[in-house]
């Protein structure tokens, strides 16, 4: 797990990479530069536990790949989530606030994520672990405020504007943030490489 001080604004950009792209890339300048962020982790997971491990190119690899695309120094590539055997994002959010304690967190998350949101396990628990910003991608603009999530916790909605204050907001919090978007997407990477 990487190291960061008390005080500081991480955060927490969780995925299978499944392979890295610029995309992931843009999403996480978008994160630090919006919500005003020290640092962000980009945590590469063993495997997600909703999508199929077959095509799951392994671990050292994604790592490395990804490594090369996270060129930002305030970005932090680690793969703790394997190192602590821990598969579910609630059990790797618990994890992260046990070990960093005065340390101000926010999930990150693209907004096709958000759609299938509320199949993660215990997602109640990870919206009120840490605050979320939900960032825009390609085709998932208008779907996020149908989804599930957005519904249960429209209460807990920060405007776009105050989003650099999210990290330091106690959970329930969530944001949108609209900005560039990239159309690049791992599976169409992965249906291309198969050529």
């Amino acid at each position: 797990m990487p190291h960061a001080e008390k005080g500081l604004a991480v955060g927490l950009f969780g995925g299978s990479f499944n392979p890295p792209h610029a995309g992931h890339a843009l999403v996480a300048e978008i994160a630090l530069r919006r919500l005003g962020l020290d640092q962000l982790w980009w945590m590469v997971t063993p495997g997600n536990p909703l999508k199929s491990r077959r095509e799951l190119a392994p671990l050292t690899e994604r790592l490395q790949l990804s490594e090369r695309i996270a060129t930002n120094p305030k970005i932090k590539v680690t793969a703790f989530e394997a190192a602590h055997n821990v598969r579910y994002t609630a059990d790797t959010l618990a994890l992260v606030k046990a070990r960093n304690p005065g340390v101000d967190f926010v999930w990150i998350m693209g907004a096709d994520s958000l759609r299938d949101f509320h199949r993660w396990q215990r997602w109640r628990q990870i919206v009120m672990t840490f605050p979320i910003a939900v960032i825009d991608r390609p085709g998932a603009t208008l779907s996020f405020l149908s989804s599930v999530v957005a519904k249960t916790f429209d209460y807990a909605r920060v405007d776009e504007g105050d989003a650099p204050r999210l990290a330091r907001m106690k959970a329930p919090a969530w944001t949108f943030i609209h900005g560039p978007r990239s159309s690049l997407s791992s599976s169409a990477i992965r249906e291309l490489a198969k050529g």
